[in-house]
């Protein structure tokens, strides 16, 4: 899944080499010939192939004699969701992903991929874990195991599974024990940066050293969750409301154990026996424009909610975004022993 050379085939080839790698592919079987950049010349099937011999090609043949000139493809920091979506509803299965210098980066494949969204994901990770001592007590809370590996690897995985393909880790307690688990995201098919924080920075102050220069958007999410939120519909109600930061939330229910009364100055208009009142809750989990992180001061602690404030004051745009499906916040033991029920059953 991480390896995407292994579709790429070199322009001098010749189509009995190609037909080698076509049949190592298997249910992937589609090469895209490049020059000796990786730049992007032509793309080449199973079908190509049969074509060309039909017409009269032999083994011996150049694979260019046999390419589709204009295959699809996504340019990195340049292309629409949309665009996307439209690839993936018209069967296309995969598609190659190009620098601005045409050369191929990345192999989106809709087995694996759900999507290719264009964000940075800042993952949060600094934190001790006090609650659930002492199982953090030589171990980050992130790297725990809910199944058969860490929490923040779901996250890690699921972000993946969406084509995000750049992502931050802040980390400060036991975070050496981070960076050598996941070292620099290669082995996942991910860029991985590490962000260091000296001293506790709140749950979006770390996100002040993130330089993001590819993409236009940024996911922060917290470590010790459990979700298989749909991120690109998150991301899509992001665009469609226009928002400067958008909050999944989950409902809250306060369970009220006396009968309410509706008051009209003096006066009981109505009673409400024992009601129960659903509030939308932060899932700790944010969608933002990238100029948001310069509202975030150097080095200082400052909390999400601090951000969101700020925003509202100047007259941004907040939204909210009703998150579907399943969410746990891992922040105690009964959480913990839920999550390894929880695990064997969620989709992802």
């Amino acid at each position: 899944m991480s390896d995407y050379k292994k579709h790429l085939v070199d322009q001098n080839a010749g189509v009995k080499e190609a037909l080698a790698k076509l049949n190592i592919l298997a249910s992937d079987a589609i090469l895209f010939v490049v020059d000796e950049h990786e730049r992007l010349i032509g793309s080449l099937t199973d079908g190509d192939i049969r074509r060309g011999f039909l017409g009269g090609l032999g083994l011996e043949s150049s694979v260019l004699n046999f390419i589709q000139n204009n295959p699809k493809f996504l340019k990195k920091g340049d292309y629409t969701v949309a665009q996307v979506i439209e690839y993936r509803n018209k069967g296309l299965r995969i598609v190659p992903v190009l620098d601005t210098e045409h050369r191929i980066v990345k192999i989106l494949n809709f087995r694996f991929h759900k999507s290719y969204l264009p964000i940075d994901a800042i993952i949060m990770a600094g934190g001790r874990g006090e609650r659930l001592k002492p199982l953090t007590d030589n171990t980050p809370k992130p790297l725990l195991k809910v199944g058969d590996k860490p929490i923040i690897e779901h996250n890690v995985d699921h972000l993946i599974s969406y084509g995000i393909d750049d992502i931050w880790i802040s980390v400060r307690y036991l975070g050496e024990q981070l960076e050598d688990y996941f070292r620099d995201g290669a082995s996942k098919g991910t860029n991985i940066k590490y962000i260091w924080e000296t001293k506790p920075l709140g749950t979006i102050g770390a996100a002040s050293k993130v330089e993001v220069s590819e993409h236009d958007y940024v996911l922060v999410i917290n470590s010790d969750l459990l979700t298989n939120l749909d991120f690109e519909d998150f991301f899509q109600d992001f665009i469609a409301k226009d928002a400067m930061l958008s909050v999944a939330s989950i409902p809250y229910s306060v369970n009220v154990p006396y009968a309410i009364m509706e008051m009209n100055g003096e006066h009981v208009t109505s009673l409400r026996e024992k009601p129960t009142y659903t509030y939308p809750a932060n899932a700790g989990i944010y969608l933002m424009k990238k100029e948001c992180l310069k509202l975030i001061p150097n080095d200082e602690y400052f909390d999400t909610t601090d951000l969101m404030e700020l925003l509202i004051s100047e007259g941004q745009k907040v939204s909210n975004y009703a998150l579907r499906g399943y969410w746990l916040d891992i922040g105690k033991h009964e959480d913990y022993i839920k999550a390894q029920e929880d695990i064997k059953h969620i989709k992802f």
